[in-house]
């Protein structure tokens, strides 16, 4: 075995520890793992080439986050609870429940509606502890718990929602491993049956923002 080919990883923690460009040393220790490999200059720039290309998409993720810094710095989450406090009957429930059922819709039709990042953290959440705080007062434990629910909403709208598109990234993925193992089933019949997890998780996760209201308000009728 040619332990040389390592010098790529020894490159990359020594200019990450120097704290160098990180595009440089990940590119400058590709380099030099292909040429010490035995690879020829012009195959390792066009493995380097086709890497970038395949994978470019993966570099939007990450414009979405100074956005939703930007927007956060000047007062998107503040406007969000307003906006929501203004509505009598809002609860924080009753705005988690709302974007579970949009979420699984909008999945169903693939859709690329929401997201933590860009839409549950600056929009999502601010609007349920307004609502909640219009009602009750938050203790961290309580604050903590809503955080996880207002997550746990974009999981399940997404989760349960996008097997219901028969050409979705995941029905082909289930469609082709059952193929392999012999069953014969089409992507329609996948989302057919993805239908029933979807109706249930809805059903399920409403009553879990019930009770989770209920317990707000029991609370609060305490204190």
């Amino acid at each position: 075995m040619n332990y040389f080919v390592l010098i790529g990883v020894l490159l990359i923690v020594v200019g990450f520890a120097c704290k160098l460009d990180v595009v440089a040393v990940v590119l400058i220790s590709g380099l030099v793992t292909g040429l010490v490999s035995g690879m020829p200059l012009i195959e390792v720039l066009d493995l380097i080439g086709k890497g970038f290309v395949t994978n470019r998409y993966m570099s939007l993720f990450f414009l979405s986050l100074p956005l939703i810094a930007i927007m956060e710095r000047y007062g998107l989450k503040d406007r969000a609870a307003e906006a929501i406090q203004k509505i009598k009957s809002a609860s924080a429930g009753a705005v988690i429940g709302m974007y579970i059922l949009i979420r699984w819709v909008a999945a169903i039709f693939s859709l690329r509606l929401g997201g933590h990042v860009q839409f549950v953290r600056p929009l999502i959440l601010p609007m349920a502890e307004g609502a909640a705080t219009k009602k009750v007062d938050l203790s961290e434990k309580r604050l903590e718990e809503l955080k996880g629910l207002a997550g746990a909403a974009e999981n399940y709208g997404n989760f349960f929602g996008q097997n219901i598109f028969p050409v979705a990234g995941g029905v082909l993925l289930i469609q082709s491993t059952l193929a392999e193992a012999g069953y014969n089933v089409t992507n329609a019949e996948i989302a057919q049956g993805s239908i029933l997890a979807g109706v249930a998780m809805v059903i399920l996760a409403l009553i879990q923002c019930y009770l989770f209201e209920r317990k707000l308000r029991k609370e609060q009728a305490n204190v």
